[in-house]
């Protein structure tokens, strides 16, 4: 029987480092990527599967608090770069 080990957490779409920039660069070179790319999530996304983690879920989500709490208002509109990430692995 396979066992399976897991890992939840946030992450945020930002695409201002110089390493998420110059990846984001050597990607798609013809591209200006918004501040809150989602495609600035790859470079930490990457990371997770080359030590053997794969993404199993990921939904954006309204605001994260301080404790990690998710906070949800009402029928607002409202913009996000938060997202919440489950992974998964062989153990």
């Amino acid at each position: 029987m396979e066992k399976w080990e897991y890992w939840t957490g946030f992450f945020r779409a930002e695409a201002e480092s110089d390493a998420v920039k110059q990846y984001l660069k050597q990607r798609w070179p013809d591209w200006d990527p918004g501040k809150y790319a989602p495609q600035a999530m790859i470079p930490q996304l990457n990371e997770f599967g080359q030590n053997g983690w794969e993404l199993v879920h990921m939904t954006p989500v309204a605001d994260v608090g301080k404790n990690h709490d998710v906070k949800f208002v009402g029928d607002l509109t409202c913009w996000s770069h938060s997202y919440f990430c489950d992974f998964k692995r062989r153990t």
